[in-house]
């Protein structure tokens, strides 16, 4: 069995079983959002004396802690051999479950790369008054092995955010309005319907185009409706019905777009090793032409030989901004800014184009 038979489908069935039918390596990246084992004794009231509609499902109902642990070691072991040797596994959970998860994880060889804290923007309110607000979900992101070449595109991360390094808490919303999938009589479909901003982040940073994607619990569709939007290959299971035919139709209605408006900002190590003289001699940056820091506090032209001027002072785009600033160092790549159409850029951006342009021709 091959796993171009099942590229971006959606199966019905209990994941373990379903799962044993797939080929091994033949997986780059899993997303799981599996039962919580919330142990709800009873109903959740409001002060109101209304009911919250929480996860009261079957399929977040255990016998105890073992019987958990073995399903947990059940589909855990089968995401492992699914997984490509450098593939990695997104998990995400609440205090209930995600330590008990997090063991498991080392105990198969897993290799833990970082837990994320998804603090989400208009968490539920603990209604009783006697804990603190519920206000985060954890995720625990692992790479298959401690040897896994796994990928992370840490400059589309940094471009996300601002161009600041991406932390390891995200501040996002629930997923309400529009986004939240309704039924019949119009409520929720699904009680923990996850928000696609959380899962374009996961995938963004942990994927690459034509990847495929796997997602064991996949509910009403978020992972394989935003790893289509992505470009990137999906796997969905899911054992309820009326989920799974509501995450058919969710998914079919994803619009992909095209190969070229899907590149990211790519990772230093993949850039073209360009020198600076080359924007130069192709005219992106004729001798002559001024660059500024991003404040426009400092000025300095382009000479003919790649070096830049500032006053008396002359050196390479590094020398001469750690000379300006008295620094022992300096990335003149992204401390040097140029003029287009009235806004500054940083001169890296050529390079960015010109790796760009090579790829697609």
């Amino acid at each position: 069995m091959t796993k171009d038979l099942f590229f971006d489908q959606l199966l019905q069935g209990e994941c373990i079983d379903v799962m044993k039918g797939l080929a091994g390596g033949s997986v780059n990246c899993i997303f799981a959002d599996p039962p919580y084992n919330l142990q709800l004794k009873g109903e959740l009231r409001r002060p109101d004396e209304t009911v919250v509609d929480g996860v009261n499902d079957d399929w977040d109902k255990f016998s105890d802690y073992q019987a958990y642990d073995d399903f947990t070691r059940g589909w855990l072991s089968e995401a492992r051999r699914l997984l490509d040797k450098d593939g990695t596994i997104w998990v995400i959970g609440s205090y209930h479950n995600i330590f008990r998860l997090g063991t498991i994880l080392q105990d198969l060889g897993f290799w833990i790369l970082n837990d994320i804290i998804w603090r989400k923007a208009n968490p539920m309110p603990n209604f009783r008054g006697r804990r603190f607000t519920n206000a985060h979900e954890t995720l625990i992101w692992a790479a298959r092995s401690a040897k896994s070449r796994y990928c992370f595109n840490y400059q589309a991360m940094k471009a996300l955010n601002d161009d600041l390094q991406m932390r390891s808490d995200w501040y996002l919303p629930l997923c309400t309005g529009k986004e939240r999938l309704q039924d019949e009589a119009g409520l929720k479909l699904h009680p923990t319907q996850k928000p696609e901003s959380l899962l374009h982040r996961v995938l963004l940073a942990s994927t690459r185009e034509n990847d495929v994607v796997l997602d064991p619990f996949c509910g009403t569709g978020t992972t394989p409706a935003v790893a289509k939007k992505l470009g990137r290959h999906y796997l969905g299971i899911e054992r309820y019905l009326p989920y799974l035919e509501a995450a058919r139709r969710r998914v079919a209605e994803v619009e992909v777009l095209p190969s070229e408006k899907l590149a990211i900002t790519p990772a230093k190590r993949e850039m073209p090793r360009i020198p600076f003289g080359f924007f130069v001699e192709n005219g992106s940056l004729p001798a002559g032409t001024y660059v500024y820091d991003r404040q426009r506090r400092l000025r300095a032209s382009v000479s003919p030989d790649g070096t830049l001027v500032s006053g008396k002072q002359r050196g390479s785009i590094h020398k001469l901004g750690a000379q300006l600033t008295n620094a022992p160092s300096c990335n003149g790549w992204t401390f040097w800014y140029f003029e287009r159409e009235g806004k500054l850029y940083p001169i890296d951006l050529l390079r960015q184009e010109t790796h760009t342009l090579r790829q697609t021709a």
